[in-house]
């Protein structure tokens, strides 16, 4: 297995700035996801790591080996790109092969692998076909095969599922991750679908202006996020502007953000060091509860609104709640109780846990 070390990259188009400094450490067998918005800088790292492009500065490492000087051709890498750039004249065998003749491997040896790998990817039956007969995602099996079959050292892939349509990237993306962990293959994975990134990583790092904002395991980034454009970025995150400040409650000190004249208990850790000073509080939607609960803690977090929005989903009903004075808040309730469901105009009480807190330190204009 190979790991991957990403070290000081920077690289620049003119004068405009596409990589800033970008290190990361890639476990070997491990399925890496570089996420973020369009121009973000994403593709071009990877298209750095595969060396079909040269950095300005720094350096890509696999394993004990410096790849800054060594082709693509020489690196063993597979490749699946966005489009699929399948030989439209060879059949679904011919196409999966095609590395492998470039490589001269013997014809019986070819043969085998092919067979093999179509199995891997569940083409079996579809080999002798050829690509107008087959569907997207079909296509795409091919595409993966065709970057598996070589057995390289390590998988790149670069927004292969954003031509199909949802439900086949639901599938596409089980049976990437399936192959992924069966072959035990390094991947590094480039996409700007949150969801897609949360469902298929091992680790992710989350990417904006060319620089890398954090790296962690999928839930780390969810529950933890370290700024406020991670915490928008994965999954949705309602954040309340306010000001922090510790309050003496029975005998023990306590942090609180005062936000749109609501007064909230919070965790200490994270909190602001200075009295008074400029804070957010994160709350994802799934966090919020209906009703004051009786219990004290959770009794100090709540704020009233009215149902602005109420979009029952089957499994969750989403509101939208917007509050006097204060911001539109996205609540998600879970295997609602029918008879329980608000209605749009309904005033509600919606309470969180303070143990559900993400404490974001404001950034300048973001109040």
């Amino acid at each position: 297995m190979t790991r991957v070390q990403v070290q000081g990259i920077v690289k620049s188009f003119g004068d405009t700035l596409a990589i800033e400094g970008v290190s990361l450490d890639v476990r070997p067998g491990e399925l890496f996801t570089l996420v973020g918005p369009s121009g973000c800088g994403k593709t071009t790292l990877l298209r750095i790591i595969a060396g079909l492009l040269d950095q300005d500065t720094g350096s890509v490492i696999f394993n004990e080996d410096r790849m800054d000087d060594v082709p693509p051709y020489l690196r063993n890498i597979g490749v699946v790109f966005q489009s699929y750039a399948i030989f439209p004249h060879l059949t679904v065998a011919e196409n999966i092969a095609y590395g492998l003749k470039a490589r001269r491997v013997p014809a019986d040896r070819i043969a085998a692998k092919v067979a093999e790998v179509g199995r891997l990817v569940q083409l079996e039956g579809l080999l002798d076909r050829m690509p107008s007969q087959l569907s997207g995602g079909q296509q795409q099996r091919v595409v993966l095969a065709r970057a598996l079959v070589i057995e390289p050292r390590l998988l790149l892939m670069d927004e292969p599922l954003s031509n199909l349509d949802a439900k086949l990237r639901v599938q596409i993306r089980s049976l990437i991750r399936a192959v992924q962990r069966e072959l035990q293959i390094t991947s590094i994975y480039v996409t700007h679908d949150q969801e897609e990134a949360l469902a298929i990583s091992d680790t992710i790092a989350v990417m904006d202006r060319g620089r890398v904002l954090q790296v962690g395991k999928p839930w780390e980034l969810y529950l933890r996020p370290a700024n406020r454009f991670v915490a928008d970025f994965i999954g949705t995150m309602n954040v309340f502007h306010g000001r922090a400040d510790e309050i003496r409650v029975d005998g023990d000190l306590r942090t609180f953000v005062t936000s749109f004249g609501e007064q909230w208990r919070v965790p200490a850790a994270g909190a602001p060091q200075k009295p008074g000073s400029a804070t957010a509080v994160g709350v994802r939607p799934e966090s919020l509860g209906f009703e004051r609960r009786a219990n004290a803690e959770e009794a100090w977090n709540s704020f009233t609104g009215t149902v602005a929005e109420a979009a029952y989903l089957g499994a969750v009903v989403r509101y939208q709640v917007q509050v006097a004075d204060g911001p539109s808040v996205t609540a998600e309730i879970h295997n609602p109780d029918f008879a329980s469901i608000r209605a749009v105009g309904d005033r509600v009480t919606l309470w969180f846990s303070a143990s559900r807190v993400v404490l974001l330190p404001e950034q300048p204009g973001e109040a």
